[in-house]
């Protein structure tokens, strides 16, 4: 049988180094570009860059009706909300600080499907999302507004909650085609923050710097997104929440490189619970006996998982992915899992 941690992993670690770019080269345009025409044109540019790729790969699972809903508040919420709270906070703070703050999204994440989805969390995750709170706190103290909370990290927190919500919305439909997903949210998301400028009177960026903003909104949200799809329907959204979590370390390596700027002290003194909390979650393991019920779905799989048993009259190579619905009978077994679409089972306490 394929591990279950293992696939998944590859598609979120890249979705993680390419997201990093976006929070130190969005800085970079602060200086030309207003945040919300930027918001827009950085989600136009990821839903275009998914839309063009629709014509090719794998035939996947595609959106329905009944799956509007679903994409259409995370779109509200981690297309047009996330990224202009953001990048009004990138304003005020650091962009290695605000890149650490993102670290939050974990939190959000993880937080959000235990309550709300009733995903399991264990202790470790418990403890590991305390840590990153602490890390996040010390991170957002402000000695400019007497040692209170900084107004501008407060946005870039408020981004992660809402980012947060985006990820457990796309969960529910993580199976669907995440070409579609991103193509989706991404234009719709873009197009609402452009129509938002014109409302609003913002002015419009220069076409160069228009154009810098949809090629890194291909790169950093469209490729990073598709990618972070891909991994939520193996891994479910805590799990690829966490993985994603390296990104915001490797955001702020990458924007002290940029601005060649020291650490300030509260980012020293915030990174090693940072830090610790994102280790535990990253090497997280859970294995143990469980069922899976009876269940009819339509997603793009293979048939050497260990899940896929079912036959094919044209006779499909098990290591082949395709995608069509079909049937699970009721299994019974060991081996480490994450809370995919197939491990949705109960646990203890803990």
């Amino acid at each position: 049988m394929r591990s279950r941690l293992r696939s998944g992993y590859p598609e979120v670690l890249l979705a993680a180094g390419l997201f990093a770019l976006s929070a130190p080269l969005a800085k970079l345009l602060l200086g030309e570009v207003e945040p919300i025409p930027l918001a827009g044109l950085l989600y136009l540019g990821a839903g275009v860059a998914a839309g063009a790729s629709l014509p090719f790969g794998v035939r996947e699972a595609r959106l329905r009706v009944a799956d509007l809903p679903w994409v259409l508040g995370a779109t509200l919420a981690g297309g047009v909300l996330a990224p202009i709270a953001l990048l009004y906070g990138l304003r005020g703070i650091t962009a290695a600080t605000a890149s650490l703050l993102l670290s939050v999204e974990n939190v959000a994440t993880a937080a959000i499907a235990a309550v709300a989805f009733r995903e399991f969390v264990g202790r470790r995750a418990w403890g590991a999302i305390l840590l990153i709170t602490v890390g996040s706190a010390i991170l957002g103290i402000s000695p400019a507004e007497g040692w209170g909370f900084s107004p501008y990290a407060l946005l870039v927190l408020l981004a992660c909650a809402l980012w947060g919500l985006d990820n457990n919305l796309t969960r529910l439909v993580s199976l669907k085609d995440p070409r579609a997903i991103v193509a989706v949210k991404g234009i719709l998301a873009g197009g609402f923050s452009l129509g938002l400028t014109f409302a609003l009177g913002k002015p419009l960026p220069g076409a160069g710097a228009a154009l810098l903003g949809l090629v890194l909104g291909g790169v950093s949200y469209g490729l990073s997104i598709l990618l972070f799809v891909r991994a939520l329907r193996e891994l479910g959204a805590a799990r690829t929440g966490a993985l994603f979590g390296l990104s915001p370390f490797l955001a702020a390596a990458l924007s002290l490189l940029i601005f060649r700027t020291r650490p300030e002290p509260q980012l020293l003194v915030a990174l090693p619970p940072l830090a610790l909390g994102s280790y535990l979650l990253l090497f997280e393991r859970h294995e143990h006996e469980h069922v899976h019920e009876p269940l009819v779905h339509d997603h793009r799989h293979r048939h050497d998982d260990g899940h896929h048993d079912h036959p094919h009259p044209e006779g499909i190579p098990p290591a082949k992915a395709h995608a069509h619905p079909h049937v699970h009978r009721r299994q019974v077994h060991i081996h480490q899992h994450s809370p995919d679409i197939h491990h949705r089972h109960t646990h203890p306490a803990g």
